[in-house]
């Protein structure tokens, strides 16, 4: 990847379902490698509809612009990119709900990652190399769960499933993680928990991560740079701390904005920027 690419560079993204209001409809926005960017806006803002969109798991609009990630194209005027299936294995998407095959051991959910380097049909007798292996329990150690490693993913409790979902996008070697509500099912300490594994990871192996929340003050104390849709549309990009009452209520409606874990303060664990 040249170093002058984006990480995600989005023109002119609109998704209208069945003729109605666009549901999306994002002039412009770029990532730049090593970010950590937090993605905020009310329930129905377009937040996973935009993730989903740089993942290329939606079409947008046949007369649309364009998606690029790490200066790859995946889709443009509506149409997916040949590659777009090569490209996906560089995009880590950690969803609300963990994603996880309950009756499968835990390291088996992880080595999941591995398949876009070695096919569905290779790996169905629970066959992987050993370096597949090696990666997948140094994933688990990483994110604190090595112990559980040989345990039925259904026996984790919700904070260790995302934390297995996270491993997952390691072994994958994501170079960007798109997190959609990561901790909305989480009690405060363990959505702190995964918070702290997704800022070490942008701080130490300089990973991209897109991470959409509802909970402003855990966006605001782990990004830097905060972007807030409303309608389907950009209205906010900038600092965390210029993020003010006012233009909270821009952006939720006057009045509607609360803190969602008042138990937990935010302590400040924003990752340097290059």
């Amino acid at each position: 990847m040249d170093p002058n690419e984006p990480a995600i560079d989005v023109s002119r993204l609109r998704k209208t379902f069945r003729g109605s209001h666009p549901a999306l409809d994002v002039t412009a926005f770029r990532a730049a490698p090593g970010e950590m960017i937090g993605l905020i806006g009310a329930s129905g803002a377009g937040k996973s509809t935009f993730l989903r969109h740089v993942a290329g798991l939606v079409r947008a609009d046949r007369d649309c612009g364009s998606v690029r990630v790490r200066g790859e194209l995946v889709q443009e005027r509506g149409r997916l990119s040949p590659r777009v299936r090569r490209i996906r294995g560089e995009i880590g998407f950690v969803f609300q709900q963990f994603n996880l095959v309950d009756r499968s051991s835990v390291m088996r959910n992880v080595l999941a990652g591995a398949l876009s380097r070695h096919g569905l049909w290779r790996t169905l007798p629970g066959w992987f190399p050993r370096e597949e292996r090696e990666r997948a329990l140094a994933a688990l150690d990483r994110v604190g769960i090595l112990p559980q490693a040989y345990q039925r993913a259904s026996t984790l409790s919700g904070g260790q499933q995302q934390r297995a979902a996270i491993a997952r996008t390691l072994v994958q070697g994501a170079r960007l993680i798109l997190a959609d509500e990561p901790i909305a099912s989480l009690d405060p300490a363990s959505a702190r928990q995964v918070l702290e594994i997704l800022a070490d990871l942008n701080r130490q192996d300089r990973i991209t991560i897109l991470l959409s929340l509802h909970q402003v003050e855990l966006a605001t104390a782990f990004c830097r740079r905060i972007v807030a849709l409303r309608a389907g549309r950009i209205v906010f990009d900038g600092p965390a701390e210029a993020l003010t009452p006012a233009l909270l209520d821009g952006i939720y409606g006057p009045g509607r904005h609360r803190p969602q874990h008042p138990a937990q303060p935010a302590r400040a664990l924003v990752p340097s920027q290059a």
